[in-house]
């Protein structure tokens, strides 16, 4: 009993719409990630040349301030050791980077002399000696009462080439790199694309399966047997496009195919039919004394030759529905292809009258051996050459032309009959079907051609149709050599 669960089945717009965009999820949610990390990244070094600017400028401005004073001393405003406020207001509205960053005046030793947050973090009269020691301008640290990463902009007072203090801009990473409008505007971005992501892979995924369900729903009215299907023509995915086209060609196709089996069928059925009848009709006037003495054996004759012809209709039949399944053994030799297409050719004009018909043989320059079953290899040949009579109407002429290449041996037959027709030759190898001019001049099932195919791809080669018009037709047997 098969697992139900193997018989679940999902729509194919669900099945790729839901792939799709859980790829696409994963690939936002990288970029996402990714976009997030380069936006803190830039925030904080836009955010620490904000402060080294505002230091800058705090720091041109104080020793401004001090040398119109006269005072080459400590940097000190002159109404004390307070520098203005406002300095430091002034200088927060202009930034307006949304953080409030510990400003500090400091002297050459470290000492606060002033700063805009009295009761900021760092309550010490002077600065960790690590940040005023550094050379650099931008310097990280870590507080002994905090664990946080903090960042500090040191920037000089310099007067006369004289550094007589220094302004310190102090902020944590965290506060740095705090964004609220920036990853808002991502998440939206992201989600816009999404849901745009999303619409478009609807809209593609039905689109591919669409053309794809009409394929199917006009398979199922094929398997039912109607072949008259009806599928969109403005396709523009060459892929698609050219399935769709595809089976509606394989519809017309099978139309045809059952057609002609159908008229094929009432054919064989028909050629088995008239020699019973005969057979019958004969006998029945024997039974019945109608004919006597010479005619009765005549007519007793003429019911053998019937019996005859019924044996090998029927021993094709057989035939071909044992190759069919493969119930034939083959059984591959080794022989010299030269002497067994002449051995061949001379066993076939013993069996026929061949009087009016000239039969010409070019064999290889040099002995080749191939591997084939001589008696299925010697029926293939037998069939080609019988067809070719009958095609001249036992008049003409027959060419047997061996050729060779890497990988096998090439032999061609070539008859001067009245050829076949372009809209025919297509069909020849079809079981049971028969041209025109074959059905109502020469009894059979319309086997032999499909029966030597079948014959030839047995022993590893192969039978096809080289050519054929009004001058002759030309068919090619191919033959594995060692």
């Amino acid at each position: 009993m098969l697992n139900k669960s193997k018989d679940k089945r999902t729509s194919l717009t669900r099945y790729w719409t839901s792939r799709y965009l859980l790829t696409l999820c994963v690939g936002l949610t990288i970029v996402a990630f990714f976009s997030a990390i380069w936006i803190r990244h830039t925030t904080l070094q836009n955010r620490l040349d904000m402060l080294e600017f505002m230091g800058e400028e705090i720091s041109n401005r104080l020793a401004d301030s001090i040398t119109s004073n006269s005072s080459a001393g400590p940097p000190e405003a002159p109404n004390g050791n307070k520098v203005d406020p406002g300095l430091f207001r002034d200088r927060e509205r202009f930034m307006d980077m949304g953080i409030k960053p510990n400003i500090y005046i400091v002297d050459t030793k470290g000492n606060i002399i002033s700063t805009n947050q009295p009761k900021g973090p760092i309550e010490q009269k002077s600065l960790p000696s690590s940040v005023i020691s550094l050379k650099d301008d931008v310097v990280k640290y870590k507080s002994e009462d905090s664990p946080q990463l903090n960042y500090a902009v040191k920037k000089k007072i310099e007067i006369d080439d004289k550094t007589v203090g220094y302004v310190i801009i102090t902020e944590t990473k965290e506060n740095l790199t705090h964004l609220n409008q920036e990853y808002s505007q991502l998440a939206i971005m992201i989600g816009g694309l999404a849901l745009l992501g999303l619409g478009a892979i609807y809209f593609l995924s039905r689109r591919l399966a669409k053309p794809i369900k009409d394929v199917a729903y006009a398979a199922k009215q094929v398997q039912d047997g109607n072949y008259h299907i009806q599928l969109p023509d403005n396709i523009k995915e060459e892929e698609v496009y050219e399935l769709v086209h595809s089976f509606q060609d394989m519809a017309l196709r099978l139309e045809q195919l059952e057609a002609m089996r159908t008229e094929l069928l009432a054919g064989v059925t028909h050629e088995l039919k008239t020699p019973v009848t005969s057979i019958s009709g004969l006998l029945q006037a024997i039974q019945d004394d109608v004919v006597e003495g010479e005619d009765l054996k005549e007519f007793i004759r003429m019911a053998v030759n019937e019996t005859k012809k019924l044996k090998t209709m029927v021993g094709d039949l057989l035939a071909f529905n044992s190759f069919s399944v493969n119930a034939i053994p083959v059984k591959l030799e080794n022989f010299e292809i030269n002497q067994t297409i002449k051995d061949t050719v001379s066993q076939w004009e013993l069996t026929q009258d061949t009087e009016d018909i000239e039969l010409a043989l070019e064999t290889l320059s040099e002995p080749r051996q191939v591997e084939i079953d001589l008696v299925r290899f010697q029926q293939v040949f037998t069939n080609l050459f019988t067809n070719a009579k009958q095609a001249m109407k036992g008049k003409g002429k027959i060419t047997v032309t061996l050729t060779e290449t890497k990988a096998d041996i090439r032999i061609r037959v070539a008859d001067t009959g009245g050829g076949i027709p372009n809209e025919e030759q297509n069909l020849i190898f079809e079981r049971f079907y028969r041209g025109e001019n074959k059905k109502y001049e020469i009894r059979g099932l319309g086997l032999g051609l499909p029966l030597s195919k079948m014959m030839a791809q047995s022993i590893g080669g192969d039978l096809r149709l080289i050519e054929s018009s009004k001058k002759g037709t030309i068919f090619e047997v191919k033959v594995p050599k060692l």
